[in-house]
């Protein structure tokens, strides 16, 4: 589900981070008015989790790969706002170092992903779940099914933007520019596989989560569960202490990282360019498509746009690692340690001093 750089045009993009825009400002003003910096460590390791779990990879129908992206969990333990600012950060990070997901798709990305995702997420939770106790299952059940919603929706976004793309862009004799395929072939070959696997994935990973929690650490599922959501819960007030148990589970989802390199094929919608000439790609593209060929050459704009960023550690694989399962996790760890050098950035950006100079507060 992470479109890379080609795919969309730069008017796309361009409005696609237009719509994000709002989104992340009000985020940021509604984290900093509510809880300030203690809300960071929480903040820093469910955008941990959520950069994690993409890695993930999951086979998916029509030889493709897919993965959850976690947007339930964070939007039912932080809330909405920190939840779009948590899982922004996490894709920020995938798409600048990993190269997973483009730099002029990432406002694209987080609108799908971080912004639509988890507001559906945290809307149906609270929906389903309103009135019940915080270790009622109905919570649980809450949770899996707006992870299965959220993230379908979220892969419905990408196929339509997608699917827009020949629409609106093609050469004087008609071929594609950016997308080749339109909504009559993206958005079933998109939502098979959401529909399917990663749907249940994120399912059972909510719901799990959820279920945990309520044995674990209620304190975190209070903060989205009236008729205490207007304050923050206890586990929220006291800074890393509250969360060291998170992080070692971190770990060890780290340590397991690598069954994410199990899954074979390529996200459907993330070939490169090459591989629209490439004999065996060509097949596989078809193959995913609902038998459709894609055009017989490289889409122009999609050749020009690839080449505009070389993450420094292109999927997840460390040029000096020999071992790939090595390398993945590396790539997870150095994923999760820019992720706590980013929200530590933001604390100092955003303290009472910092924030008094951003906004030009006195």
């Amino acid at each position: 589900m992470h479109i890379p750089d080609g795919y969309l045009s730069p008017s796309t993009c361009a409005v696609a981070f237009l719509i994000a825009m709002p989104f992340w400002w009000v985020a940021q003003r509604r984290v900093h008015h509510m809880l300030h910096t203690r809300l960071v460590p929480l903040l820093a390791v469910v955008s941990a989790f959520s950069f994690v779990i993409m890695m993930f990879n999951l086979p998916l129908p029509g030889g493709t790969t897919g993965h959850a992206v976690g947007m339930a969990v964070a939007a039912i333990v932080l809330g909405p706002w920190a939840a779009i600012l948590a899982i922004s950060v996490a894709l920020f990070i995938q798409a600048v170092f990993f190269g997973d997901g483009g730099i002029t798709a990432i406002g694209a990305n987080c609108v799908n992903m971080a912004i639509v995702g988890p507001l559906v997420a945290y809307g149906l939770y609270r929906l389903i779940a309103a009135g019940s106790q915080i270790t009622a299952k109905r919570r649980v059940v809450a949770a899996a099914i707006a992870g299965y919603v959220a993230i379908n929706i979220s892969a419905l976004l990408a196929a339509v933007e997608f699917g827009i793309q020949p629409l609106l862009f093609t050469d004087p004799v008609g071929t594609p520019l950016y997308a080749p395929y339109t909504l009559s072939v993206a958005v079933p070959a998109m939502l098979l596989g959401h529909l399917t696997f990663a749907g249940i994935a994120e399912a059972v990973i909510s719901g799990g989560i959820v279920a945990y929690l309520q044995k674990a650490n209620p304190d975190l599922l209070r903060f989205t569960a009236p008729p205490s959501a207007a304050l923050p819960s206890p586990a929220m007030q006291g800074g890393w202490r509250p969360v060291r148990a998170l992080w070692l589970g971190m770990t060890l989802i780290m340590l397991l990282s690598p069954l994410g390199l199990l899954a074979v094929g390529t996200a459907w919608g993330e070939w490169g360019a090459g591989d629209f000439q490439d004999a065996a790609a060509r097949a596989e593209i078809t193959r995913a498509s609902g038998d459709v060929a894609p055009p017989a050459g490289i889409p122009s704009g999609m050749q020009r746009l690839e080449a505009l960023w070389t993450a420094p550690v292109p999927d997840y694989a460390p040029s000096f690692m020999q071992n790939a399962s090595v390398g993945y996790i590396l790539s997870a760890v150095m994923g999760s340690g820019l992720i706590l050098l980013m929200f530590y950035l933001l604390t100092r950006l955003f303290s009472p001093l910092g924030y008094r100079r951003f906004t030009g507060r006195h």
